[in-house]
This record gives C-alpha cells, sequence and structure tokens, in this order.
C-alpha cells in the first residue's frame, strides 16, 4: 500500500475513534440507567457505646440501580450486617434491626439531570441530594450532600460528603437499643452515623438495570457459617433469641399469633442447625393469675412452640418443654413493661 494511502487510512481511523469517543461521552447522564457494583461499593454505620468508644460496621449485600430517568434505589439485605464478631452481628440482627420483621432497608432518590447534564465534562460534582429512608418499617426523608464522580463514560462513584445522622427514636430502634444494652451490658448512645459510597456501571443499550431479588430463606445473607454451626454458636444463638420478645399470644391464650411466625421461622433454622443440641423451651408468665394456673398457662405455650418446631421438621425428642410460669422474672412485675418482659418463652441447650 503507498505511503500516501496508509496515512489516509489511518487519519480515518483516528478520526472515527475520536468521533465514537465524543458520541460515547454523553451529555445526558442517566443514558442506559446504571446497576450498583456490590463487590467495590459500601454502606457503613459508626455507633457509640460508653459514651467514647466508637464501633464502624457495615452491610456485606447491597443491591441498586439508576433508572434512566434518574431515579435510584439501594436496597440492603440487614442480615448482612457486618459488626467482624458472630456473635454481635446475631444480636444486632435479632433484637436491633429485627431482621425477622424488616428484612430489607430501601434508600431512593431522584438525581437532578439539571445539576449533572455536565457531569461528562466537570467529571466531579457536588450536590445536595434529597433522599427516601425506609428502615424498620418506618419511611423519613432527609437531604444529603454527595460527590458524584464520573470514573469513566462507563462507571460512576457516589458518595456521602460528611455522615448523616441518624436518630435511633425516629425509626422505632429504641427498644432494640434496650435490648442491645442489656445483652451487651453496656449503655449505648441513641444515634449513629451512616456512610457510603456506591460505585455503579453502565447498563447496556437495550438491557434496563434491575434490582436483584433477595433471598427469602433465614439468615440467607448472613456473614456466618453456612450448614451445621459448632457448640458456642448454638448456645449464643439460643441465649439471643430468648431476649427477643417476638413470640405473642393472646392474654390467657397458649394459641401462637401469627405475628411471631417471622421470629419463629428464623428459631427453626438454627435450631435445625444445632443438630446436636436438645432445646429446653422454657415458658415464662408475669404474677397476674394464681401461681398455679400461670405454671399451666406457660407450659402451654411452650409447647405451642414446641409444636411449631416439630411440625416444621424438628425432632420430638430434641425438644424439652417446660413451664417456670411466674417464679423465674427477669425484672419487677410492679409495671406493664416489666409484666411484658417477664411474658417470654426462652430456649436452653441441655446437653
Amino acid at each position: 500500500m503507498p505511503r500516501s494511502t496508509l496515512m489516509r487510512v489511518l487519519i480515518a481511523i483516528a478520526l472515527l475513534v475520536l468521533s465514537n469517543a465524543a458520541s460515547a461521552q454523553s451529555a445526558d447522564p442517566f443514558e442506559h440507567g446504571w446497576t450498583l457494583d456490590a463487590e467495590t461499593s459500601e454502606l457503613q454505620f459508626l455507633s457509640v457505646k460508653k459514651n467514647s468508644v466508637a464501633e464502624n460496621s457495615g452491610f456485606a449485600t447491597l443491591t441498586g440501580v439508576i433508572n434512566p430517568d434518574g431515579a435510584a434505589e439501594i436496597r440492603v439485605l440487614m442480615d448482612s450486617v457486618d459488626t467482624n464478631i458472630d456473635l454481635r452481628n446475631v444480636r444486632m440482627r435479632f433484637l436491633f434491626f429485627e431482621t425477622f420483621n424488616y428484612p430489607e432497608a430501601v434508600i431512593t432518590a431522584q438525581l437532578p439531570p439539571e445539576k449533572l447534564v455536565d457531569l461528562h465534562q466537570a467529571r466531579h460534582k457536588i450536590i445536595d441530594l434529597p433522599y427516601t429512608l425506609s428502615l424498620h418499617g418506618v419511611t423519613k426523608d432527609g437531604v444529603a450532600q454527595v460527590a458524584i464522580t464520573l470514573v469513566d463514560n462507563d462507571r460512576v462513584a457516589v458518595a456521602n460528603t460528611t455522615p448523616i445522622a441518624i436518630a435511633l427514636p425516629d425509626f422505632n430502634l429504641e427498644e432494640g437499643r434496650g435490648k442491645l444494652q442489656e445483652a451487651a451490658g453496656v449503655d449505648i448512645l441513641p444515634f449513629g452515623f451512616v456512610s457510603f459510597g456506591f460505585v455503579f456501571d453502565r447498563a447496556q443499550a437495550g438491557t434496563p438495570p434491575q434490582l436483584v431479588a433477595a433471598s427469602t430463606t433465614p439468615g440467607a445473607a448472613a456473614l456466618e457459617t453456612k450448614g451445621n454451626l459448632d457448640r458456642e454458636a448454638c448456645e449464643g444463638r439460643m441465649e439471643i433469641l430468648s431476649r427477643t420478645g417476638n413470640i405473642y399470644f393472646n392474654s390467657g391464650s397458649a394459641r401462637l399469633s401469627d405475628a411471631s411466625i417471622p421470629l419463629l421461622t428464623n428459631l427453626h433454622n438454627i435450631v435445625d442447625r444445632c443438630p446436636e443440641l436438645t432445646i429446653e423451651i422454657g415458658g415464662h408468665t408475669d404474677s397476674d393469675g394464681s401461681d398455679s394456673a400461670n405454671r399451666v398457662l406457660s407450659e402451654r405455650r411452650a409447647q405451642a412452640v414446641n409444636t411449631y418446631l416439630v411440625n416444621q421438621g424438628i425432632a420430638p425428642e430434641r425438644l424439652v418443654t417446660v413451664g417456670y410460669g411466674e417464679s423465674r422474672p427477669v425484672t419487677s412485675n410492679d409495671t406493664a413493661e416489666g409484666k411484658r418482659r417477664n411474658r417470654r418463652i426462652e430456649f436452653v441447650p441441655v446437653n
């Protein structure tokens, strides 16, 4: 090929590449939409105990999208809470976040196209972004200052510039804080600070981004040993489950309320994964009524839990039922709250 012809071909190729690159840097920041890269994204929260000891924790399983219209949604599997300590994770799941009832937290926001239309040129922008957080059955609005960085045309990072304060009473988490304090034996301040760094990849044309469906299996996202658990893990989980207070009966009745099923489903999962243990199911009541009547009622309630587990496949010989009535209160019966806490089901390994 003559040198002049070769040069014309190379110039044409270069112009084509530059033209494609320029057209790829779309002025539409949401073209085709975006999908969260969960492996490189993070969501963390900082809590404070003993008035001055800060602990940083996070969540391991996130899924998220930004739609072509700029509507963003992040879903957090609460079972995936990561404190770096197994039983602390279990306390957070069952006592604080009550993940058996509230398995996900959802963050939504509408990214403003008018503020990001030049992102392909500026590459980095800081904006105030209104958002909505749904957590523990409560939905509240807020505003966060976020930095949005276009790493390249197909990858964008979104991070808060300052921690976001979360008041626990705003999300009905005060009771959970009390349970945590009692279980861990420490004071915990009634607020936390959230920080995030989300990374998104641009979706392909014709393939809109989609959220990944969460598993319905109890503890599927939990950072714990899969399959059978060792004795220490089993005993720790039984002690924590005994503190939940989420097994319900009508007054004077031994019939399980439907509201008990989420926790019982998780209980079954754990008992099933501790096959070497025999579990005592202990029923307890408050002091209202006669001692003999309370013993009978507490045993009937413990038996109702026993029956549920057996119906779910747990071998009957692995379960022992005891009714303690009012004989082992955990607190005074002088108040309605004290009586509520004393009405409980406890789980204790006996072999």
